[in-house]
């Protein structure tokens, strides 16, 4: 055999060794910066097959040129693999939902300029649009037979003032209208003044046509609704109480004819009852609710009846937390749900007996801003199930599991090509005792990028609202801006969190705040504790319930340097009848009425202690802010004023309660607290 000249080979190794030397390295880690929250995607909304083996999830992802949040939907297998988009485009497509069969895919999409239902056939990829409606409808629910639909829709109603204006001379230009209102609730958050009408359920037949309204009445009929085994009836969840407005928690479960819209009431009992799932077999209906004790807090409980309503019984007795998201299993033997415990959201399954079993955590939050609870799951009738799934150093993305027990794994990685580029602060869990009481309280800490424990660092410490709801091991945007800038961020479950049980929840019941302020100075003083904060450079800041805290705080300490506090109550009085829940506050919140007990109702009030502040105070607040009414902020804001201490306002024209809404409103929100911080940073 002629021998062969290793020349050739020689010069491949030389050359391959020279392209890898001139290979490019992997740059060095940027921050994480403010115009980065343009580039963050999340997952929500996953929906598994009803045979388990694809999963169809809304990728949602933010719109520099819009300043909105848009989504499309996307699928892949439950190993993992063909992932790729069902739908594209600059727009919202949301709430995907398999028809029983598997064979079709149900969704809603603003596309054609207003939310309305599309139908996709799976295996030709074939749509048909099937709604042309004037209003919004919400999430559509198939029936067992998989031929209709039923879902929720605003039907509008008139209604007239009795003043009639004289003619209008033709040409003229006259004000707006005045706005009759004679509603107690006459505003919403986010939706704005409501307009006359109410909720109803309707019902549309997959090939199309005209919905049929099948409720009525001057009652709002919302929620997840539940079809029956033959499709002659919904089961649903209302307050069609007489009073509804003045006991807006006392809802039954209802259910509804198809054939001539009667209605029959399954619940009877004071307090919520909502969310119901009809058994595989049709003989039980499981719901969720509580015997309300008209606490501030109180654990969401799951129970089951008889079909007809009879027989209720509690089978989460021994689960001191609140069960969300119900589904049945297929065997009928038990249900998912998901709960939050310690600041980390999980799935469980629950036997008929009572007995339950976690089956994954880390179920993600859908918060972007904040580090808070949510998340969602669907389940397959082989027991596989899909959920949104984040931890500090990544958003929701997708993940899978199973009831058999095998290993959660997470499918997808949306933010992988941005934090590739990207150093994020760690986190790192914290336990510490109370010093009003000794309590074990929980606390999260975020290190800057390149952290030196060597070194000494400022400190902000960030406070959740709520005040009943819980901050995690989950990701934040604006928790990870902060460790950017060179702060450690602390924020904290104090006394009155979710996820630690009625008791722990109750502690702040018509004392709030209080001992949760002591809570959160304990937690600083940990920190400090570990040596690396500089405790001449402390701040403190939080958004709503954590607005009323922040605003609490630099009127009973002066070792904070600077505050900014976001979206607060300041004046319980005027909060409760000003919010828009004028119904619920003074009586779950407080004794009775504000003029019946005005005492109580100061002495909760951060207003009540101005003349302690010297603590520079910023206030931040969305002007159409229905919830905690930018009135607050501006009482605050002059009484600072009048008192003489340094402070300013940040009004965020188009933001409701949620000013992180428009992602360049996160990004505003963040550099004026930093900013402000930066004035008194030593």
């Amino acid at each position: 055999m002629k021998k062969r000249s290793t020349l050739p080979v020689l010069f491949l190794l030389l050359l391959a060794t020279a392209l890898f030397a001139q290979a490019p390295t992997k740059p060095p880690l940027q921050k994480f910066e403010p115009q980065d929250v343009f580039q963050l995607e999340n997952v929500s909304d996953p929906q598994i097959s009803p045979d388990g083996n694809q999963i169809v999830y809304a990728r949602n992802f933010r719109d520099v040129m819009t300043d909105g949040t848009l989504s499309n939907l996307w699928i892949i297998r439950f190993d993992g693999t063909d992932n790729h988009p069902l739908t594209t485009g600059n727009h919202s497509d949301a709430s995907p939902h398999w028809s029983p069969d598997g064979k079709r895919l149900l969704y809603r999409s603003n596309k054609d300029g207003s939310t309305q239902f599309y139908l996709r056939w799976m295996d030709s990829g074939t749509e048909a649009k099937l709604t042309n409606l004037i209003e919004s409808p919400g999430a559509a629910v198939w029936s067992l037979d998989g031929n209709w639909l039923a879902f929720s829709m605003f039907v509008p109603e008139e209604n007239k003032s009795f003043v009639t204006l004289p003619a209008k001379p033709e040409g003229a230009k006259w004000g707006e209208p005045a706005k009759y209102l004679d509603k107690m609730s006459y505003r919403q958050d986010g939706a704005g003044y409501v307009k006359s009408g109410h909720q109803q359920i309707f019902v549309l037949s997959v090939d199309g046509g005209t919905p049929r309204q099948i409720t009525s009445g001057a009652f709002d009929h919302g929620g997840k609704v539940a079809w029956s085994k033959d499709g002659k009836s919904l089961m649903f969840s209302a307050n069609r109480h007489t009073n509804h407005e003045f006991d807006p928690q006392n809802s039954e479960l209802y259910e509804v004819s198809i054939a001539d819209g009667s209605v029959r009431e399954l619940t009877k009992r004071q307090g919520p009852d909502f969310e119901p799932a009809l058994s595989p077999d049709g003989k039980s209906i499981a719901f969720l609710g509580y015997d309300d004790r008209f606490q501030g807090y109180q654990v969401t409980q799951l129970y089951l009846m008889d079909r007809d309503g009879s027989n209720p019984r509690l089978v989460t007795k021994n689960l001191d937390r609140d069960v969300e998201n119900i589904v049945w299993s297929s065997d009928g033997k038990g249900l998912f749900f998901q709960y939050d415990n310690k600041g980390n959201t999980k799935i469980a399954f629950v036997g008929l007996d009572g007995k339950v079993t976690d089956l994954t955590n880390n179920v993600g939050g859908l918060a972007v801003d904040r580090p808070y609870g949510g998340g969602t799951f669907s389940v397959a009738t082989n027991g596989n199930f899909a959920f949104t799934h984040a931890q500090p150093d990544h958003l929701a993305d997708l993940a899978v599991g199973s009831r058999s027990g095998a290993e959660s794994r997470r499918l997808t990685r949306l933010n992988d090509d941005l934090f590739f580029q990207k150093k994020l602060g760690e986190v790192e869990e914290l336990w510490c005792k109370s010093s009003f009481d000794q309590r074990n309280v929980q606390a999260w800490i975020c290190k800057p990028p390149g952290f030196d424990p060597t070194q000494k660092y400022p400190l902000i410490l960030e406070i959740h609202g709520g005040p009943f709801a819980n901050y995690g091991d989950r990701f934040s945007a604006e928790v990870q801006l902060y460790a950017a800038a060179g702060y450690v961020v602390l924020y904290v479950n104090p006394r009155g969190s979710t996820s630690y049980g009625e008791e722990f929840g109750n502690l702040i019941h018509h004392n709030y705040p209080n001992q949760d302020y002591d809570d959160l100075m304990s937690a600083v003083d940990a920190v400090i504790a570990k040596g690396y904060v500089d405790a001449n450079n402390l701040f403190v800041t939080g958004g709503s319930g954590g607005g009323v805290l922040t605003a609490w705080i630099v009127g009973h300490t002066e070792r904070f340097r600077a505050a900014v506090v976001a979206k607060p109550v300041i004046n319980w009085y005027s909060f409760v009848l000003t919010a828009d829940g004028p119904g619920f506050f003074y009586k779950y919140w407080f004794p009775g009425l504000p003029w019946d007990h005005v005492e109580h109702y100061m002495k909760r009030s951060p207003l009540s202690y101005v003349n302690k502040v010297k603590t520079p105070t910023m206030l931040l607040t969305g002007e159409v802010d229905y919830r905690t009414p930018i009135s607050e902020t501006e009482q605050f804001y002059t009484a600072l004023k009048l008192a003489g201490v340094e402070t300013a306002m940040v009004r965020f024209p188009e933001a409701p309660h949620d000013i992180s809404g428009r992602p360049s409103y996160l990004i505003s929100k963040v550099l004026h607290i930093l900013g402000w911080f930066g004035k008194y940073k030593k």
